[in-house]
């Protein structure tokens, strides 16, 4: 059974959070927190919140074993981008993207002690 928690227009730039979320994809739910909890990363808090929601949906809603779950996908999708205008020198300007992500994580469960 797949559980998934979805966080929607976090402020952190898509290349970013994926550099993250590739450290913890495949991995065993317990062991992906203790990962995410000394990677020294910007965006590990906005994952690790994500990876919370989506054990906290198993737990109260499916009734899952937190222990027999693991990580099935890590998904970092584009959201919308903020451009801002910053002025530069004899009346021109630069263009500022500020970039969001959409940050999707798939768990599901051990199939017989072995992933699958």
């Amino acid at each position: 059974m797949e559980v998934k928690a979805v966080a929607k227009y976090i402020r952190v730039s898509p290349l970013k959070a994926k550099k993250v979320t590739d450290l913890i994809q495949g991995k065993p739910a317990g062991e992906a927190v203790e990962i995410l909890n000394f990677t020294r990363k910007g965006t590990v808090e906005e994952v690790t919140k994500v990876l919370k929601s989506a054990l906290a949906n198993a737990k109260n809603n499916f009734g899952l074993n937190l222990d027999r779950l693991y990580i099935k996908k890590a998904l970092v999708g584009k959201g919308p981008t903020l451009k801002r205008m910053k002025p530069r020198a004899r009346g021109r300007a630069d263009v500022k993207r500020r970039r969001s992500s959409h940050i999707t994580i798939i768990l599901e469960e051990f199939e017989n002690g072995t992933k699958g």
